[in-house]
């Protein structure tokens, strides 16, 4: 599987990214030509080769011909996306990017992404660093995209709603379950930008994977560092297998003696303070007493706060812990636009064969209940068209 490690070690912005996708061999022309099928006007968009701290590398410069004062909310770039000649691939990931946009800075002001002014990340040069990033993708042929730990940076950001400390509120919305980290560098080495692209795109995030690399590259930021290379370096091959591998964490007791309808609390309770997993296992304990065994599945970091959670919401006095090794099947989300609404889908692949696809139950559920339409059949649906989509896509590409 063609594979992009994007290498954040100072950080993740559009033009980092851009930069990086056009030093790994797309041409700006190219590039230029597939911004055209946007039918936005009023910029231009030129590389040129610098050097940061001694490395050489591709800036990408948007420049704005006249200030881009128009308001846009979610549905107006989608609108603009959507309508454009792009193929369904761009069309949909760009989108896919806005929405995570628009949902972190929903949850940051307390509304709802529609009511979302989008102001620096609706401007002209995100959206072309955006919909550029996902163009440079598909150019590359890259099937998937894993990141390092980012690193944001430290200090403070002017942003349109005031000074805020880095990461900005919607940079570190985004970043949530994401490893990241600060630095002493006092600037905004992640963006909100940057931000979405991985963490819509990125399939992992971790250590460098096993894999052949073929190409290296690396994207320029605007500013040049005294002894730190302010790029982005992207590292293009194949991986070495058809899985992803981590190590997690396994935290288990056995208890007998507390009210099993606790369970269920405890158990959402360690989801959501971001339990990979967590299950009970019927077991005879000693004297031949019933029990459970509840077994938690987690990042080691995380390892603290559910340890929390269980000695304070269970009847455990102790745990036990390990680690263990993790294979795991390459996992997309993807959307569905059905009949009653957008349904997500879990897609688990090896190399290029699509293996399993799962509707995101809560989107069913959630539509279900204002449809009043069976889960069963917007589950089944949402698969149907997945597929036909699919396959009308890569008829498209035969063609």
């Amino acid at each position: 599987m063609k594979t992009a490690y994007f290498d954040c070690f100072s950080g993740i912005s559009g033009d980092m990214t851009l930069g990086a996708l056009v030093d790994a061999g797309m041409s700006i022309e190219v590039l230029r030509a597939e911004l055209a099928k946007l039918n936005l006007s009023g910029y231009e968009i030129k590389a040129e080769q610098v050097k940061r701290s001694g490395i050489a590398a591709t800036k990408v410069h948007v420049i704005i011909n006249k200030q881009d004062h128009q308001s846009r909310h979610l549905s107006d770039i989608v609108n603009l996306i959507g309508q454009s000649s792009l193929s369904p691939t761009v069309k949909q990931k760009s989108i896919n990017i806005f929405n995570r946009l628009a949902d972190a800075e929903a949850k940051v002001h307390g509304t709802s992404r529609e009511q979302i002014h989008f102001h620096e990340v609706g401007a002209l040069d995100s959206i072309i660093d955006i919909v550029g990033s996902v163009i440079g993708l598909e150019y590359h042929a890259l099937s998937q995209v894993i990141t390092s730990a980012i690193n944001v940076g430290s200090g403070t950001v002017q942003t349109s709603h005031g000074t805020f400390p880095i990461p900005a509120p919607a940079t570190a919305e985004l970043l949530r379950d994401i490893p990241c980290y600060a630095s002493s560098q006092l600037f905004e080495l992640t963006t909100p930008t940057g931000a979405a692209l991985v963490s819509t795109l990125g399939s992992s995030f971790g250590l460098l994977p096993n894999m052949k690399i073929d190409r290296i590259a690396y994207g320029a930021g605007d500013k040049d560092f005294r002894g730190s290379p302010n790029v982005l370096r992207l590292m293009i091959g194949e991986l070495a297998a058809d899985y992803t591998e981590d190590t997690s964490s396994i935290i288990e007791t056995a208890i007998d003696d507390m009210n099993p309808q606790i369970y269920d609390s405890v158990i959402q309770k360690m989801l959501d303070q971001g339990a990979q997993d967590a299950y009970l296992t019927p077991i005879i304990m000693k004297k031949g007493r019933p029990g459970i065994l509840l077994t938690v599945l987690a990042d080691a970091s995380k390892i603290d706060s559910l340890l929390d959670i269980l000695f304070r919401e269970t009847t455990s006095i102790g745990a036990r812990m390990h680690s263990v090794e993790r294979k795991k099947l390459q996992r997309e989300i993807r959307s569905v636009e059905t009949q009653y609404g957008t349904i997500r889908m879990k897609v688990s692949m090896r190399g290029n064969a699509i293996l399993t696809v799962t509707p995101e139950y809560e989107d069913c559920r959630a539509i279900a209940e204002k449809q009043g339409t069976p889960i069963k059949q917007l589950m089944e649906e949402a698969k149907a068209l997945f597929f036909s989509q699919r396959e009308d896509h890569l008829k498209s590409n035969k063609e």
